[in-house]
């Protein structure tokens, strides 16, 4: 589904991402844990064409490396940030319809707002209300559920937690694991390094820019440096 080469960030004079490479299969959750700052954020931002980067950067086997953001969306990768992003003086209905300004299918967007309706039945009750008025872990099912809507096959997710309380936490993680039954591809970048590892099959460490361990979750959860240094030993 997609394969990162040799992908560096600078941002003035300092490199912020370092000669990263790896890949992500079909239908597969892989995360990326790494403290405050070690660059993942980065990473997922030249991902998605937000910041200028060195590297190839290959979709289904197509080079997107020069693609512009808005085109990446349409071909099948949406990043839901940091933070969010939803329009808080917009409803929940505008909020996802907005992810479908690219396509012309009307009856089909009717139809897939539906089936995130169905997904989210939390947005369903709320789907007049302004996406300001939410709760935050409202707001982040609004930010996963409008990234399904622009019909993407790989989602590139950036600390779905934060801001969370325990219990919204688990219930956000155990809907990532509903829509990746459903076919979606998962790229997940997350402080709670416990919560993520039990999702993904696959991950990797990031520390000041570089990929410094990688294996399946077990063995990362196995690993005596990332038990102390993310596990709370």
């Amino acid at each position: 589904m997609l394969e990162v080469r040799d992908i560096s960030v600078t941002y003035g004079n300092i490199k912020v991402i370092k000669n990263v490479s790896f890949s992500v299969a079909d239908g597969e959750i892989v995360t990326v844990i790494g403290a405050n700052g070690s660059g993942k954020s980065s990473l997922l931002k030249a991902m998605s064409g937000l910041v200028p980067y060195n590297g190839s950067i290959y979709l289904r086997g197509q080079d997107i490396s020069k693609t512009p953001a808005h085109k990446i969306v349409g071909l099948g990768m949406a990043l839901v940030p940091e933070g969010r992003g939803i329009f808080d003086n917009l409803t929940v209905k505008e909020n996802l319809l907005l992810a479908t300004w690219q396509r012309k299918d009307k009856a089909d967007i009717a139809k897939d707002l539906e089936i995130v309706l169905d997904q989210f039945p939390r947005l369903r009750e709320r789907i007049g209300q302004y996406a300001g008025t939410l709760s935050g872990g409202e707001q982040q099912m609004l930010a996963i559920a409008r990234a399904l809507m622009s019909r993407a096959e790989m989602l590139l997710l950036d600390e779905p937690s934060m801001g969370l309380s325990p219990r919204l936490t688990q219930e956000i993680f155990r809907m990532l694991e509903e829509i990746n039954k459903k076919g979606a591809t998962i790229l997940l970048v997350e402080q709670n390094a416990r919560m993520a590892l039990d999702l993904a099959s696959r991950g990797f460490v990031i520390q000041n820019g570089s990929v410094i361990l990688s294996g399946s979750s077990q063995e990362l959860a196995d690993n005596p440096q990332i038990k102390e240094a993310y596990l709370g030993g």
